[in-house]
C-alpha cells in the first residue's frame, strides 16, 4: 500500500515537471518568433510582420493605390484557418477592385498594436486613402466580405 502512493506520488510529480518542461520550451519559441522577422507572402506582396517592417499601405492612415481589407488573426486560430481560403480567393479574384492583405499577430504581437486589435479574427476595411471605414471582429464569410465592400460603395462587379 505504501509503495503504492509513493508511485503514485512520483507519476504526479513526474506529470508536474513535464508541463513545467513545456511550458517554459514554449515562452521560449514565443521569445524568438517575436525577435525573429517573419516573411509572409500575401498574393503578390510580401509583408515583414514586425512593428518596424510592416508594409506602410497596411498601417492606418496610409494611401495605397486600392482600398484595402486586413485581416488581423493567426494562422493557429480556428476561424481564422476558416477565414484563409476566403482570403486567398480574395486576394485573386478581387485583386484589381480591392487589396486583401492578412497579418498573423500571434507570430508577431507588435503588429496588431497599429490597428488596436482586441480579439482575432479582426478584419479592418479602409478606403485608398487609408481612412478606416468599417471593423468586424470574428470570422467574416466571403459573401458577407464582398456585401460589405458594396455597403462601403466599391464595386465588386455584381457578384453580391
Amino acid at each position: 500500500m505504501r509503495s503504492q502512493k509513493l508511485l503514485g506520488i512520483a507519476v504526479v510529480l513526474i506529470c508536474i515537471l513535464g508541463v513545467i518542461v513545456l511550458i517554459h520550451t514554449y515562452q521560449n519559441d514565443q521569445r524568438q518568433a517575436v525577435n525573429a522577422t517573419p516573411m509572409e507572402t500575401q498574393g503578390q506582396r510580401t509583408v515583414q510582420e514586425s512593428t518596424n517592417g510592416l508594409d506602410p499601405s497596411l498601417l492606418p492612415g496610409n494611401p495605397s493605390p486600392l482600398p484595402r481589407m486586413v485581416d488581423l488573426g493567426a494562422d493557429s486560430c480556428v476561424p481564422c484557418k476558416l477565414m484563409a481560403p476566403i482570403l486567398k480567393e480574395l486576394q485573386v479574384e478581387y485583386a484589381d477592385v480591392f487589396a486583401t492583405h492578412f497579418i498573423d499577430v500571434w507570430k508577431n504581437p507588435g503588429a496588431g498594436r497599429p490597428f488596436g486589435v482586441r480579439i482575432i479574427p479582426t478584419q479592418i476595411f479602409f478606403d485608398a486613402n487609408g481612412r478606416e471605414l468599417f471593423r468586424h471582429e470574428g470570422f467574416m464569410s466571403k459573401q458577407d466580405i464582398l456585401t460589405q465592400w458594396k455597403r462601403l460603395g466599391v464595386d465588386v462587379a455584381g457578384e453580391v
